[in-house]
């Protein structure tokens, strides 16, 4: 084990009156570029014991989404308990993206207010990291390499035994971000190859290249599943397991087609499960729309910390009591930006059948459609030409989309046939705009006025040189015009 990878700092708390021996530890389980592609959601091919069984004993989610598909985007959210347009994480931290102010109040201060002792292992890939005083740190880099993965169970337990203090720990794996690695240290012990499975369905394409992804992307997550297996192993021989919160989420979708880097179902939504084996009842299936803006809320109510003022989301305590709860009619998501490469802002207002995706720059083209086709694909055009309609429109209207995309999720979950333009459709629609527009005046959406837009694109355009964008030349100033 190499020292390097391993900072401890120096703990320093102030109790509350209360007994903090009573309040829960809370372990935070953080995967990387996956949606529901588990067993306990209906994926046939993958291969899934350890979160299968984790769902059995606790809730899980079925329409759980990220507030934006992409890695600092959506951990910074589910932190701080705001949309990246709230708190300015809009993009990713390595292309200099930022939030807006240092003291954002989030968990891992709010935790720390209240006596808990604050860790994470793994990336935590949000600008500034200042801004999470954690007492622990280990293997803070992304490990897309994969080197070391046992050290994530080992730290934790480290961790979790080093004092009597309730814990909150985040443990972020790099499963199963890309590159898909087929097997590292012998897992999977037997991996899927491209003839053994088909195609994610929200694809909608098939071909051998596409069919042999699929398969590394399911090798990792069984990879990932077998290493949470060694952390839940930890926690139990900790002594610690009865009283503790144990929350497993992805970040946002896998890196494939119509996934990460998208306002798209495969983009949006995750996987979220939560066990609490004091204050929880088990096998349960909630289908209410949750966000993990949610995430916030609940664990400061669970651990007798004060909330968070003007939050948007809410605690998901009543759902993990199995109470009946007067629950949201309407979620939303966002996106800006992922690397200089993909600058295309959306916002998404959806409820429980209907979906609307409006692009805040109708008529130009989505650089993220090439990206990632090009990136990551070869001879996919051949695939996208002879596909059957509406699956050959609806790749084809990505790269160039209109101002408004209207899905039915309930016959049409893959999104493929836009509905914006059916007459029979026009009050779905106009409904879904009205409520669009008053969730982007609440929360004060800065791209509410276009000068904003184009003054962040002409940005981000700033540092290309001959068609490719250059970190160095990045110099980005929204934190100061966003809200002028």
């Amino acid at each position: 084990m190499k020292s390097s990878l391993i900072l401890l700092l120096p703990l320093s708390f102030s109790l509350l009156p209360y007994d903090a021996l009573a309040a829960p530890n809370i372990l935070l389980i953080v995967s990387e570029d996956n949606g529901q592609e588990l067993g306990c959601y209906g994926e046939p091919y993958v291969q899934t014991p350890v979160l299968d069984n984790l769902a059995t004993e606790g809730v899980l989610f079925k329409n759980a989404y990220v507030a934006q598909a992409g890695c600092s985007q959506s951990r910074a959210s589910f932190l701080t308990g705001l949309y990246p347009h709230q708190n300015g994480q809009i993009g990713l931290a390595t292309w200099k993206f930022r939030m807006y102010d240092e003291n954002t109040p989030n968990i891992v201060r709010s935790l720390k207010g209240v006596g808990y002792r604050t860790g994470i292992i793994g990336k935590l890939h949000v600008n500034p990291e200042s801004a999470f005083p954690f007492d622990f740190k280990a293997i803070s880099s992304s490990n897309f390499g994969r080197k070391n993965l046992d050290l994530y169970a080992s730290e934790a337990k480290r961790f979790m035994v080093a004092g009597e203090e309730p814990f909150f720990l985040s443990v972020n794996h790099p499963d199963a971000h890309r590159p898909f690695t087929t097997q590292v240290n012998g897992i999977p012990e037997k991996p899927l190859t491209g003839d053994d499975v088909r195609p994610l369905d929200y694809f909608g394409l098939d071909n051998a290249e596409l069919r042999q992804q699929t398969a590394d992307y399911y090798n990792c997550m069984s990879r990932l599943d077998s290493y949470i297996g060694d952390l839940l192993q930890a926690l139990e021989e900790s002594g610690k397991a009865d009283n503790t919160i144990i929350a497993y989420i992805g970040d946002h979708g896998a890196d494939l087609l119509r996934g990460k880097r998208t306002s798209y179902e495969g983009g949006t939504r995750v996987p979220f499960i939560v066990k609490w084996p004091r204050n929880s009842k088990a096998g349960i299936i909630s289908t209410e729309l949750v966000s993990l803006i949610d995430l916030a809320p609940t664990l400061l109510e669970a651990a007798g910390a004060d909330p968070i003022s003007n939050l948007p989301g809410r605690s998901l305590l009543p759902l993990l009591k199995g109470e009946p709860a007067n629950w949201r009619e309407y979620l939303f998501t966002e996106y800006h930006i992922h690397s200089a490469h993909n600058f295309y802002p959306q916002r998404t207002v959806q409820d429980a059948r209907f979906k609307l995706i409006r692009n805040l720059m109708p008529g130009k083209v989505n650089p993220g459609y090439a990206f990632t086709n090009n990136r990551f694909f070869e001879n996919l055009m051949e695939t996208i030409e002879s596909a059957d309609e509406p699956i050959r429109s609806a790749y084809l209207n990505m790269e160039r989309p209109i101002e408004y995309e209207l899905y039915d999720l309930q016959s049409d979950p893959n999104e493929f046939s836009n509905l914006a333009g059916d007459k029979s459709h026009r009050s779905v629609l106009a409904r879904l705009q009205k409520e669009l527009q008053a969730w982007r005046q609440e929360t004060n959406d800065p791209l509410l006025k276009q000068a904003n837009t184009l003054r962040l694109k002409a940005e981000i355009d700033a540092c290309f040189t001959d068609g490719q964008p250059d970190k160095q030349k990045l110099t980005l100033t929204y934190p100061e015009y966003f809200f002028e």
